[in-house]
C-alpha cells in the first residue's frame, strides 16, 4: 500500500511563500500521475495542481501563475512551490499518488497577517 507524508505547511503572511513536500513510499513513484488538493474550513476538497508521470502539469485557475508543482523521481518526492500567497489559500493541503487513489494526512497552510 502506498503511503504519503506531506510536510512544509505553516503560517505565512500574505505575499509570502511556502514549499510543500510529499514523500511517497514504494518503487512505482516514477509511473504515477500525482497531485495536490486542498480543503478550507466548511468547503469541499478542491483540486490545486497535478503532474503526470511524464512531467506535464495542470493547475486550478485560482493558483495558476503563483504555484508550481514538480517532482523528483530519484527522491520519491513531489513538491508544491507556493508564491504570492493570499488569505484565500488557507487550507489543509493533501497530496495524492496515484492521483485520486491514495492520500497523505494533510499539512496546514495558513496565510494571515
Amino acid at each position: 500500500q502506498v503511503q504519503l507524508v506531506e510536510s512544509g505547511g505553516g503560517l505565512v503572511q500574505p505575499g509570502g511563500s511556502l514549499r510543500l513536500s510529499c514523500v511517497v513510499s514504494g518503487s512505482s513513484f516514477s509511473i504515477y500521475n500525482m497531485g495536490w488538493y486542498r480543503q478550507a474550513p466548511g468547503k469541499l476538497r478542491e483540486f490545486v495542481a497535478l503532474i503526470s508521470s511524464g512531467g506535464l502539469t495542470n493547475y486550478a485557475n485560482s493558483v495558476r501563475g503563483r504555484f508550481t508543482i514538480s517532482r523528483d523521481n530519484a527522491k520519491n518526492t513531489m513538491y508544491l512551490q507556493m508564491n504570492s500567497l493570499k488569505p484565500e489559500d488557507t487550507a489543509v493541503y493533501y497530496c495524492s499518488a496515484p492521483l485520486g487513489q491514495s492520500w497523505g494526512q494533510g499539512t496546514q497552510v495558513t496565510v494571515s497577517s
